[in-house]
């Protein structure tokens, strides 16, 4: 771990430590912790990917990578709602160096003074690979209308902005994704408290209602035809999101790790029983190889080989794999840590529990276990999961 990963993986330890502390009691509550949000826009977390020059802390994609694994070793619902904000700003970020716009300067300047706190409004039912949308944007004077729900609001209850995506059909163009970014309070738009799941409760990733929702010009930034695999979403969207969730998950199943450490296996001296040591083995294993895929992985995207070496398909694929490694590790992690804990962790009121509950999202966010699989055998195969929408030209010199 270099120096600077080593700084920003120091602030988020500290802000882990302290978020553990209420984590059982958000879960059990089924409540939002408001509170860790505060202490992150006061401890500079909320601009860490905003670059230093506009008054950010300018971690890049392996600082993110480092920091959201310690985050989320302390309150895993907490890491998962700010890397909707973290990894689309410095995905931003990415873009503003390559391209310093002055309106993207001046909304990550509102993102460094703490105007701004992002939410990323795009799961949907049965279309969970951005490459369709049931909700529909029609064209009016100056803009759209968008019409529709979404599912999975990571982050809506404390959103002042946020970016979503609906489906217009152009009848010059055909059938098209516009991606677009709005204030939370524009009009037209209800959170629906609808969040009562098995894990990851203190989300509280409510559905979100867009009932005839304005959307200017000004706020779309991009659109691609529906049905592709889009370059830009690898370069931008996909390349930061998949590393980022896979340490977010990995860091989950680490603070079980930790826990069992130091409530089940210090207290009651296991340690020296060769079936807890086999465990703790597996359980190393299964931490080193994730985080080095992870880390491989984040390190491709930020010296632009996923997209400048690999086409489109295979470059996805490369940024699935720390997805789907990191997820399914965790999950296999948390396996292992509940075999040792035996019947101290079935309860409820065991933090293990909770974090047992929290790391099964792992393999159901996007891409989920079954739509990887899918990339991973085509693409092996050399058979395409979808036509390609590539990188326009300009954009493929260009680094992360």
């Amino acid at each position: 771990m270099t120096t600077r990963e080593q700084r920003f993986v120091h602030l988020a330890a500290e802000l882990a430590d302290d978020f553990a502390e209420r984590a059982d009691e958000h879960d059990r509550d089924n409540t939002f912790p408001f509170e860790n949000f505060e202490r992150m826009r006061e401890a500079g977390y909320l601009r860490l990917t905003v670059p230093e020059e506009l008054g950010g802390l300018g971690a890049d994609l392996n600082d993110l990578v480092a920091a959201q694994e310690r985050l989320a070793m302390g309150c895993p619902a907490t890491a998962l709602v700010v890397n909707m904000h973290v990894s689309p700003i410095g995905q931003l970020a990415s873009m503003w160096r390559s391209d310093p716009q002055p309106r993207l300067e001046q909304w990550l300047r509102d993102c460094a003074e703490g105007k701004v706190i992002n939410a990323v409004l795009s799961a949907e039912p049965g279309a969970p690979l951005l490459r369709d949308s049931r909700c529909t944007a029609v064209r009016v004077d100056g803009g759209y209308r968008v019409t529709g729900k979404k599912i999975f609001g990571t982050g809506s209850s404390v959103m002042t902005h946020f970016s979503s995506m609906a489906r217009f059909d152009d009848p010059e163009t055909g059938p098209q994704i516009i991606f677009y970014r709005l204030p939370a309070e524009s009009p037209g738009i209800e959170v629906l408290r609808t969040w009562d799941t098995l894990g990851m409760r203190a989300t509280q990733s409510n559905d979100v209602l867009f009932d005839d929702v304005f959307v200017p010009d000004e706020a779309v930034f991009h659109r691609y035809p529906v049905g592709t695999l889009d370059g830009t979403l690898l370069k931008t969207v996909w390349g930061w999101a998949q590393p980022t969730f896979a340490a977010t998950y990995l860091g989950t199943a680490l603070g079980g790790v930790q826990r069992l450490r130091r409530q089940i296996i210090e207290p009651r001296g296991l340690a020296d029983q060769p079936q807890v040591q086999a465990l703790m083995a597996e359980i190393t294993v299964l931490t080193e190889t994730a985080r080095a895929t992870i880390r491989d992985v984040a390190q491709e995207m930020a010296r632009g080989r996923l997209f400048t070496e690999l086409d489109v398909q295979n470059g996805m694929s490369r940024a699935v794999m720390a997805k789907y490694v990191g997820a399914n590790n965790a999950v296999a992690i948390m396996e292992k840590v509940m075999t040792i804990a035996g019947g101290a962790a079935f309860y409820n009121r065991s933090s293990l529990a909770r974090i047992y509950r929290d790391v099964r999202a792992a393999t159901i966010q996007p891409y989920n276990n079954l739509d990887a699989l899918d990339l991973f055998g085509k693409t092996s195969l050399g058979l395409p999961v979808a036509p390609v929408n590539p990188l326009p030209a300009e954009a493929v010199g260009s680094r992360s």
